[in-house]
């Protein structure tokens, strides 16, 4: 657990030492914060996140496959990969560690949108209800932990940040299709089971405050399956 966090702790600091760090972290917030502005704030409506959950659901999309083109493809195309091969680690650690450290990043990045929080009790009258604010921050942080291993698993099989990048961010493009808009042109029976599979379904269900354990089994699931397959393509690099 010691090597993990470590390797977590090195990653964390290494995504705050590139440009592209901040530069995700500043168009994230200001485009969050501007959605929350005219989106959350309607004169005459009730002040609510959900516009700041869609959004920030997409956004994620987009910023994921930023955070994690870097993680391991950066190791290979250095070399360094190699040397942290040699160690006495193993690939469950360095992919482990690899994750944790893009998710706290993740997580800093959510931080300084709290202030949209404070802003919606101040000007909120009756005060709303902390459950779905809540049930919706964590929607937001088991979609981040899919898109990460996603991007997790394509960085461990490409020393190109790019492709990296590009293959995690068609994955999820793909995905948002095939169970969004792919299920109006199919029929009832078909286009069910592929609605099934929605995230954002699932994150709208999240923002009404129904935290439904399935709908976590099915973020936790998939995150954990796809951590292993990025093991999987390391021990394989490792014995090749």
């Amino acid at each position: 657990m010691t090597q993990t966090l470590a390797i977590a702790s090195r990653e964390l600091w290494s995504l705050f030492r590139v440009p592209v760090g901040w530069i995700v972290i500043a168009l994230f917030l200001f485009l969050t914060g501007a959605v929350f502005t005219l989106g959350s704030l309607k004169t005459g409506e009730p002040a609510t996140l959900r516009p700041v959950y869609g959004i920030t659901m997409m956004l994620l999309v987009l910023v994921a496959p930023a955070i994690s083109m870097r993680l391991i493809s950066e190791e290979l195309r250095t070399g360094t990969y190699e040397l942290l091969a040699s160690s006495p680690v193993t690939s469950a650690h360095i992919v482990l560690g690899k994750f944790l450290g893009a998710l706290a990043f993740l997580a800093v990045m959510l931080l300084p949108t709290l202030i949209n929080v404070a802003v919606l009790f101040a000007v909120s009258d009756p005060n709303p209800d902390p459950g779905p604010i809540l049930a919706g921050y964590l929607s937001l942080m088991l979609f981040g932990c899919l898109c990460l291993s996603l991007g997790t698993v394509a960085s461990a099989l490409t020393d190109s940040q790019t492709l990296a990048f590009l293959g995690t961010l068609l994955t999820l493009v793909c995905w948002l299709m095939i169970t969004n808009v792919a299920p109006k042109y199919v029929g009832p029976e078909l286009g069910a089971r592929l609605a099934s599979a929605s995230f954002s379904a699932r994150i709208d269900d999240f923002a009404r405050g129904a935290i439904d354990t399935r709908h976590v089994v099915f973020f936790i699931s998939i995150s954990a399956g796809l951590l292993v397959g990025a093991g999987a393509a390391l021990e394989f690099k490792r014995w090749k």
